[in-house]
């Protein structure tokens, strides 16, 4: 069953965060991951949630979404991430399959 990380981040150093999403593509697609959302327009649909930036992660499965979120290649890049800004994160796993 599919696994979703699911991350608000609000930019506090742009150059930083450029320099991260460099790094996240190739390790993603290491752990059997891909990006669903990376950034994007959005609509707002109830409440009062405006996320300057929204980025969904699909995985296999929530052991590969936590092997990659853990590992000790992502570690440095998460690093980055969580210095270059204001970060939200979960992990959800994906409905089964009809």
């Amino acid at each position: 069953m599919s696994a979703y990380l699911i991350v608000e981040i609000e930019t506090t150093d742009p150059e930083l965060m450029a320099e991260y999403r460099k790094h996240t593509p190739g390790l993603v697609a290491k752990f059997g991951g891909h990006f669903a959302v990376r950034g994007g327009a959005y609509d707002a649909l109830e409440g009062d949630w405006r996320p300057e930036r929204v980025v969904v992660l699909e995985f296999p499965d929530m052991e590969a979404a936590r092997r990659f979120y853990h590992s000790e290649e992502y570690k440095p890049v998460l690093a980055m991430r969580l210095k270059a800004g204001n970060c939200k994160a979960i992990l959800v796993e994906g409905a089964p399959a009809a």
